[in-house]
């Protein structure tokens, strides 16, 4: 059974789901594996909004919701942004604050009977998501990150994205055609002329995102299109397969 029966409000970023919902697709599997989206509330420069990491974590989890029987949590919106707090909107917790988020979101969901999480993150800054997961997995719980570096760029080529993973950083040509595709009402214009590059970043952790961009953008938005969202979408899709199988010890999947 797939997930193509969810239905989502509020951009997307709310799943419709019923207890009964739930409970519906638990009873075709052997092991439940819960989806959690985890975004930012930061500065995209003037043409995307704030919680475009959560809007694309949130489209991502869908994807995955419509191919494969997960529970579809709802997305953690607000969390380690700190090198773009020189903008106006951004706002960050600490990363102690969201390990224990999830940490806690985990343990509910075992009481529960959700054996597995898979936590899709839509923003590069929450580092501690990574230690999480391992730190998680050492204990012997089934927790997995996604989408990998590697998924990205699988992604990339197969979507024809011309911009490298290390020069779209940021705002760039990847996350401009997801929300094209996904959400084009949330895309203003300017991003076919505010192209940025910066590949050389090795004091980002330091000066932050200001000490390389007046705009807030690092990467080439003029690039994006929403065929090649779709495409990115439907890539990570396809990769999360072997993710599902981990977890679940299905190798069908």
């Amino acid at each position: 059974m797939s997930g193509s029966g969810i239905r989502s409000a509020a951009y997307g970023l709310l799943p419709a789901d019923t207890t009964e919902d739930v409970r519906t697709r638990a009873s075709g599997v052997s092991t439940q594996v819960a989806v959690l989206p985890v975004g930012s509330f930061e500065q995209h420069g003037p043409y995307l909004p704030l919680a475009t990491d959560t809007l694309v974590a949130c489209a991502v989890a869908r994807e995955i919701a419509a191919a494969y029987p997960v529970h579809l949590l709802p997305p953690v919106s607000i969390a380690c942004s700190h090198e773009h707090a020189a903008w106006p909107g951004t706002v960050s917790i600490s990363s102690v604050t969201l390990h224990s988020v999830i940490r806690d979101i985990a343990a509910s969901l075992r009481r529960s009977g959700v054996e597995a999480l898979v936590v899709v993150n839509g923003h590069g800054g929450n580092y501690v998501l990574g230690n999480v997961v391992q730190e998680s997995s050492a204990r012997g719980e089934r927790m997995a990150l996604f989408p990998a570096a590697e998924d990205w760029e699988a992604a990339r080529q197969e979507a024809g994205v011309v911009t490298s993973l290390l020069t779209d950083m940021h705002a760039g040509e990847i996350e401009t055609s997801i929300l094209l595709h996904a959400h084009p009402e949330c895309v203003r214009p300017g991003y076919e002329s505010s192209d940025f590059v910066a590949d050389d970043r090795r004091h980002l952790l330091t000066v932050g995102m200001s000490g390389y961009t007046d705009s807030g953008v690092i990467g080439r938005p003029s690039l994006g299109s929403a065929e090649k969202g779709k495409a990115l979408l439907a890539s990570l899709a396809a990769s999360f397969g072997t993710y599902f199988s981990l977890l679940t010890g299905n190798d069908d999947a």
